[in-house]
């Protein structure tokens, strides 16, 4: 697969309770600091898939298309 876009990445670490307001609507969307210091801000929805009943935690790398559109979250290593 090409990419002609950006990506960023990101340490997150967001307890169950805080992903479960996410999930209810209370907040749409995740700020967070990128590794190079950078402040992102994605849709809450995309981290569903690495949702354990810990919450959410790990390494990711979000990936966005030239105009800055989310594209794809992948967990790194």
């Amino acid at each position: 697969m090409s990419f002609a876009g950006s990506s960023i990445i990101v340490d997150l670490n967001i307890s169950a309770e805080e992903y479960l307001k996410l999930y209810q609507g209370s907040a749409s969307s995740v700020l967070a600091r990128s590794r190079d210091r950078r402040t992102i801000r994605f849709p809450a929805q995309v981290l569903r898939p690495f949702v354990t009943r810990d919450g959410v935690s790990g390494a990711f790398c979000i990936y966005f298309d030239k105009n800055m559109k989310f594209l794809r979250i992948d967990r790194v290593s």
